[in-house]
């Protein structure tokens, strides 16, 4: 069993869903992100979702981006992630997933990625921009460490699609969604609600929703059909503009939403 599939055990027998934070390594600086992540373990995330910078981003929102932008500009190097990723593993046992687009690893080498990201304590990859298709060597490379690879599905994905991400990922699926927009709520809850179901039909048994969750009541909607829910814009703004005091905060906030016993609320 790996880490990630004991987190989803620990969260399920303790009657709440999984809660997934994202933060950039290197955002403001190398040493903040670090203890902005191991502050994500110690207020209630599940799994730490640590994205490198990457100067091509196609899933990252304005704050997001910024911070990323702002990473790349202070000199962030590969390298750094894994100086993030021993001192994170070694201050917690909380998971740590690396989101990265495809072409870093490239550059960096997929076994050479793969066995760095394993001797530093990383659990594996979410990967947004390949598809499994053409995955095949990261397959392989995880196949051979024990790596978690997490691909992503989308409203738009074909049932073939939606089998072939089910067969491939491992950990769980990224179920990609929008949640939260004014006017919208309703329309974009069926969206992502009505996905997890397509997913489940092709045989998902870990399926956590992302894009656009930034509320307790919102994490708790998600949590009445999935396994686990993702954030990040609002724990990256909060460090932003607030610290690891604003961080703290916020996460332990939020992860009040994983509870089944919290009321859902609509706004």
């Amino acid at each position: 069993m790996s880490r990630i599939e004991r987190a989803f055990e620990k969260a399920e027998s303790e009657g709440r869903k999984v809660f997934v934070g994202y933060l950039p390594v290197g955002y403001p600086d190398l040493e903040t992100s670090i203890q902005a992540a191991i502050t994500l373990a110690r207020n209630g995330v599940d799994i730490i979702e640590l994205g490198p910078p990457y100067s091509d981003p196609v899933m990252d929102g304005a704050v997001i981006q910024e911070a990323t932008t702002a990473a790349l500009a202070a000199g962030f190097r590969t390298a750094d992630l894994f100086t993030a990723l021993r001192a994170i593993t070694a201050a917690t046992d909380v998971p740590v997933l690396v989101m990265t687009y495809w072409n870093p690893v490239v550059q960096y080498g997929v076994d050479r990625y793969a066995d760095d990201l394993l001797a530093a304590g990383g659990a594996g990859l979410i990967t947004p921009d390949i598809t499994p298709e053409v995955a095949d060597e990261w397959v392989a490379a995880s196949e051979r460490t024990g790596l978690d690879r997490v691909f992503l599905a989308a409203p738009t994905s074909s049932d073939e699609r939606l089998a072939l991400v089910v067969r491939s990922s491992t950990g769980f699926v990224y179920t990609v969604s929008t949640m939260g927009i004014t006017g919208e709520r309703d329309e974009l809850d069926r969206a992502a609600r009505t996905l997890v179901g397509r997913l489940r039909a092709q045989g998902a048994t870990r399926a956590c929703v992302g894009i656009g969750i930034s509320t307790p009541e919102q994490i708790a909607a998600v949590s009445e059909y999935a396994d686990g829910a993702i954030v990040g814009t609002a724990l990256v703004r909060a460090l932003r503009d607030g610290g690891l005091d604003a961080l703290a905060e916020v996460t332990r906030t939020l992860a009040d939403g994983t509870s089944s016993s919290r009321p859902v609320t609509e706004k």
